[in-house]
């Protein structure tokens, strides 16, 4: 059963990866504008991207349930 959620393991990878590479553009944007702070969307960024890390990683634990 476990092989049946590989490709949407893949899919939820690759949107954290996205997620990550946004993430950093905008805090490269935030220093080359020359802010001081965190851009006001990055925490929310970050917690999407760990919420679709979390479910790649339960989807690849297999039918521990």
């Amino acid at each position: 059963m476990a092989g049946e959620f590989e490709e949407i393991r893949l899919r939820l990878e690759a949107v954290a990866e996205e997620l990550a590479e946004l993430s950093l553009s905008r805090l490269r944007d935030s220093i080359d504008a020359g802010g001081q702070e965190l851009p006001v969307d990055e925490r929310r960024l970050n917690r999407a991207r760990r919420a679709v890390l979390k479910a790649s990683h339960l989807l690849g634990e297999g039918d521990g349930f």
